[in-house]
């Protein structure tokens, strides 16, 4: 990933955030290009010098973060990077606002009714004009630096995002993992919910 030079780094905020995983600091962050922007959350715990702490970045999902959407398990790795890094007491989860693989909220729901139609992901993307992914990752490497981590232990399984950081000059010293426990009838059951849903709104 080549450097901008146009980009520029903004935190604008930064306070105590409890939750029931432990205690976080939260940091608010909007990168500035030219002609855009975009922002990110970061919550940190404890201390992050020394060993390579644990990172996490994550993509907003908001249909999994917080409707609990059985078409995807974001909403369990989320909650598995949280929980990690209180094992560990610190570490980074970055909590990117690139709703669909960078497609937005909207047009992530168009690809759902395409979904609906038999296809995958990364086919209703391109049906719909996009790239398979377009999310960038300059954000979250300038969030890195910010903290000065030019060494990570990187909690995903996306090889994307580990080529994005190495080719940015953040090592990564280990990839961990996001495991999460499957679904299990996610697809049975999403099709008995429309079944019901449809007789529902028959009534209307």
């Amino acid at each position: 990933m080549a450097e901008n030079q146009a980009f520029r780094l903004e935190k604008v905020a930064e306070a105590d955030f409890p939750t029931r995983f432990g205690p976080f600091r939260i940091y608010g962050f909007v990168g500035h290009w030219e002609g855009r922007t975009e922002e990110a959350v970061v919550l940190r715990m404890g201390p992050l010098d020394g060993p390579p702490p644990l990172v996490r970045i994550h993509s907003q999902c908001l249909t999994g973060d917080v409707f609990h959407s059985l078409r995807c398990d974001c909403r369990a790795q989320l909650e598995l990077a949280l929980a990690k890094v209180a094992e560990e007491e610190r570490g980074l989860v970055i909590y990117e606002h690139q709703e669909g693989r960078g497609i937005g909220i909207m047009n992530k729901l168009r690809a759902y009714e395409l979904q609906d139609h038999g296809a995958d992901t990364v086919e209703a993307n391109l049906a719909l004009g996009f790239d398979a992914d377009l999310r960038n990752y300059e954000l979250p490497v300038a969030i890195l630096k910010y903290f000065g981590l030019n060494s990570v232990k990187f909690l995903s399984n996306n090889p994307d995002k580990i080529a994005a950081l190495e080719s940015a000059g953040v090592h990564v010293a280990e990839r961990v993992p996001a495991v999460v426990a499957p679904q299990e009838h996610a697809e049975e059951y999403l099709r008995t919910k429309r079944e019901k849903m449809g007789h529902l709104l028959d009534v209307f």
